[in-house]
């Protein structure tokens, strides 16, 4: 993959070096996210332009899926999807059989998975939450990940290719319930880019863009929310599902209809397990707002 993937008038400012220029701004927040600072969109278009595998790491909520959808949207590129899980195993990457008729005469498919549409295709592919999945699965696709691009599809013994546009991007959460670390030889796959929260003037244009809330006064309410509630994790007093920022926008979208700390409760306090951390949170809310 290179520049030429991208659209006429991103490579000209990329190769002039504008990632400041209002019109790159412009596109970016068309795919629906904003970094929280331009080197992250800039690392990542050139990882993906040199053709390497990039691993977007940051908490929960901080928009992770989104990136990759921004960098897909960018370079105008369809993406499949892998979402990992402790069940995920060789088919949920490279497909199934199944039995179909043909002029009444039984038949046995095949129907490509993730791995194989993306490679045929010569699209991204989205590995999400990759440390869910079990260490034994994903030894499956370490051709796809390094220089060689192919795999042996174990269902049909197809050797495949990846297209020459096949684009890698992954995400994780790291310490999150249910993750496993990853094994070196994974690891070193990847050009690793941390994502952290979105906090400040970009949280307040998200907000402005992504829910129906329209009031000012509260929307500067819900960005200090947010501050406090990542200062609060960084400090160990709250895991990170309380500093969620898909959870805030719901909260915002919320609010519109019904009052703050209400949907303060419903999109955020009740997802929290602790009775402290809830308390903590609930505390937040009365305090910014009436």
């Amino acid at each position: 993959m290179n520049t030429d993937s991208l659209p006429q008038e991103i490579q000209q400012l990329v190769k002039n070096n504008q990632y400041k220029h209002e019109h790159f701004q412009d596109l970016i927040r068309d795919g629906g996210y904003m970094p929280p600072n331009e080197e992250l969109i800039i690392d990542a278009i050139t990882a993906l332009s040199m053709g390497k595998n990039i691993l977007l790491k940051g908490p929960t909520g901080a928009g992770k899926t989104k990136f990759a959808e921004t960098l897909s949207s960018l370079f105008q590129q369809p993406m499949f999807s892998v979402n990992c899980s402790v069940d995920l195993d060789a088919e949920s990457l490279m497909g199934f059989k199944t039995l179909s008729y043909e002029n009444d005469k039984q038949t046995i498919d095949f129907v490509p998975g993730p791995v194989t549409n993306s490679m045929k295709h010569g699209t991204f592919l989205y590995i999400d939450e990759i440390n869910m999945a079990k260490p034994e699965t994903l030894p499956l696709i370490n051709g796809v990940l390094d220089y060689r691009r192919t795999i042996t599809n174990p269902f049909t013994n197809e050797i495949i290719t990846a297209q020459e546009q096949f684009g890698v991007i992954a995400a994780i959460n790291e310490g999150y319930i249910g993750t496993v670390p990853l094994n070196e030889a994974l690891k070193n796959r990847f050009i690793v880019i941390d994502v952290p929260y979105i906090q400040g003037d970009q949280l307040k244009q998200l907000i402005s863009n992504s829910t129906k809330l329209e009031d000012e006064t509260l929307i500067n309410l819900f960005v200090t929310l947010s501050k406090d509630l990542i200062t609060a994790v960084e400090q160990g007093k709250l895991s990170e599902d309380a500093a969620s920022i898909r959870a805030l926008l719901d909260a915002c979208d919320l609010t519109t209809f019904i009052p703050p700390k209400r949907a303060i409760l419903r999109a955020i306090v009740d997802k929290l397990d602790e009775d402290r951390e809830k308390a903590f949170v609930q505390n937040l809310a009365d305090t910014l707002f009436d």
